[in-house]
């Protein structure tokens, strides 16, 4: 494969790039169709990429304001905007990304490259295990990348890429992707302060595409010189929190009563082998490290530290992450024995088979154990709490468990409204009522992890309001984000689409389609509902019903709106770390997915 790309190859990216489309943010991603033109907005973009602040990680608006400049300046369409972008932070990552040994870089490489029509390869949950048969360029680009030592994953989406980061195994991403992807996925690793490069696909989709081989080599090619990072980042933060359910650290911070070792694998025969009255604590702990992002320790520890100084979230911040107290760590901890606690409840209410990729523990063990599992990590969440005592002052865990207290009880009254709507005849819902369960369902497991973190590092009776307001308007678009999410097929918990609709859940989406529909299409969705008729027709036509009411796509201007808000309530805290923290965890949570996937 050529160094260069060929004429030919220029002329099969001008056939192949996109027609600008009217309305949304498509319009904004327009490949380029020239080798030169792109050639100059890369070049611009390296001065566009110096005038950025290099302490913490560029924001979208920052990114944004940038690449807008750039194409004035070059008097270039705001259709190349995506596209600028993206050459504007790898710009500005490219002196980090050239810091770390090339060993430690990652790259990932889009599977629609390959010729689906003669790819002998098989997938597996990290993505495509290519047999280099040479019918593609994945073969020869991937060789080349191996020569210089990097690892390289052949995948869609964040899943596998965001399990690699977690475990350790990258210090750098350097990626090709559509700019449908790169939106989704590198805007939360640039924000986020995980180093990372990308060059687009020359057109958006996943069938005919093609990339700049000539860029996608110079990418491979970034030369490794050392030197100290100088860029903040929440990364060494979003590990260390997950770090804390490894068997040492979990040990260490909570320790089990009954068991030294609980067994790895929980089943039938392993059950058997203990105490009955260590089986409890064992299911328990097992389930409390099963899997999930960690979001939720992650706020506690970023907030107390971006309260205390900021050293975690700093350039050197794997090594001041480590020393946040004990207690700190104790309490991040409770939040999520708080919120596996709610996990194994909803899903023995909503009869749920799976979590984690696994069967439920009650589909495994039984309905009581399972609640007895959930009431047992109630309580040791509280157990985390109070056991600081020694190591708080009295005023401090007093505050934490009230503000607990408070969150469980506004959750539990969620649920509960969702539990009487599920078993309702009529399955009336108007939009502002399914939004009314979702400030109370979701939204104060993230207050309750927000203020614990800030409680921790001081007083916080002028953070209250604005922090509640920020986490109720969050919570409401994480809910929105997983209702959507429901009714796309990529990897994640679930194993089939529209399981909320299956299960006769609640969701924005149901009532927005309601709201619109007449009596008779009403009608229709209610029996699909009601499992009459079943399968996956069924699914098609509830689909088609919430396109014609238009739901995928107010629910999509919902989510903004209720992400707007909490930016506007971020905007109102006088810290200025905590103020870019909570930009950061409402851009992370909000996945702005392109409404052609549902």
């Amino acid at each position: 494969m050529a160094h260069a790309q060929s004429n030919s190859q220029h002329a099969t990216a001008e056939r192949h790039a996109p027609v600008p489309t009217t309305g949304g943010t498509e319009r904004l991603k327009c490949v380029p169709p020239a080798f030169a033109l792109r050639e100059r907005i890369a070049a611009a973009a390296e001065h566009a990429a110096a005038a950025l602040a290099k302490q913490h990680p560029p924001t979208r608006r920052e990114l944004e304001d940038g690449a807008r400049r750039l194409l004035g300046e070059l008097r270039l369409s705001d259709a190349y905007l995506g596209w600028s972008m993206v050459a504007v932070a790898s710009a500005f990552w490219h002196d980090q990304v050239a810091a770390v040994p090339y060993h430690r870089r990652l790259l990932l490489l889009p599977r629609c490259l390959r010729d689906e029509r003669r790819c002998p390869a098989d997938c597996d949950e990290l993505g495509l295990l290519c047999r280099d048969c040479g019918a593609c360029g994945l073969t020869d680009l991937r060789a080349e990348a191996r020569r210089y030592g990097y690892r390289v994953l052949i995948a869609e989406g964040s899943p596998a890429v965001m399990k690699l980061i977690l475990a350790g195994k990258a210090d750098a991403i350097l990626g090709v992707a559509c700019l449908d992807s790169l939106e989704k996925m590198f805007e939360k690793l640039v924000r986020s302060g995980m180093p990372a490069m990308a060059v687009p696909l020359l057109c958006n989709g996943c069938r005919r595409t093609s990339a700049d081989e000539a860029a996608v080599r110079r990418l491979i090619g970034v030369p490794y010189r050392p030197r100290r990072q100088h860029t903040g980042s929440y990364l060494p933060l979003v590990r260390y929190a997950a770090r804390l359910f490894e068997p040492d650290e979990l040990r260490r911070l909570a320790p089990a009563a009954r068991v030294e070792q609980w067994p790895a694998v929980v089943d039938q025969a392993a059950i058997e082998q203990l105490d009955p009255i260590a089986c409890t604590e064992a299911l328990s702990y097992n389930f409390l490290v099963a899997g999930g992002k960690h979001s939720r320790p992650f706020i506690t520890l970023a907030v107390y530290d971006a309260l205390s100084g900021g050293s975690a979230a700093g350039p050197a911040g794997a090594e001041h992450a480590p020393r946040l107290p004990d207690a700190v760590k104790a309490v991040a901890l409770a939040t999520e024995a708080f919120h596996k606690a709610s996990l194994v409840h909803d899903d023995v209410e909503d009869d749920d088979a799976f979590r984690y990729g696994c069967a439920t523990l009650h589909r495994r063990f039984g309905t009581p154990t399972a609640i007895n599992v959930g009431d047992y990590l109630i309580g040791l969440g509280y157990r985390l709490v109070a056991g600081q005592r020694g190591n708080l002052p009295a005023e401090v865990v007093a505050d934490l468990v009230a503000q607990f207290a408070s969150a469980h009880t506004r959750l539990c009254e969620g649920q509960g409204a969702e539990l009487l709507w599920r078993d309702a005849r009529d399955k009336a819902l108007r939009p502002l009522d399914a939004l009314r369960i979702y400030a109370l369902k979701t939204a104060p497991a993230f207050e309750a992890a927000l203020l614990a973190g800030a409680r921790l590092a001081g007083p916080i009776d002028t953070l209250r309001e604005p922090a509640s307001r920020y986490s109720r308007h969050l919570g409401v678009a994480y809910q929105i984000v997983n209702d959507l999410a429901d009714w796309t097929s990529e990897e994640g918990n679930k194993v089939e689409r529209a399981t909320d609709l299956l299960a006769g859940r609640p969701t924005v989406l149901w009532a927005l389609a309601r709201e619109r529909l007449d009596e008779v299409r009403r009608r229709d969705l209610q029996a699909i509902a009601a499992g009459t008729p079943g399968g996956e027709g069924a699914i098609e036509r509830a689909a088609e019903l919430y396109r014609e009411a238009d739901a995928f796509g107010r629910a999509q201007a919902l989510l903004e709106k209720h992400h707007a808000r909490a930016i506007e309530a971020a905007a109102e805290v006088a810290d200025e770390p905590l103020r870019r923290l909570l930009h950061f965890l409402a851009d992370a949570i909000v996945d702005r997915r392109p409404l052609g996937s549902y």
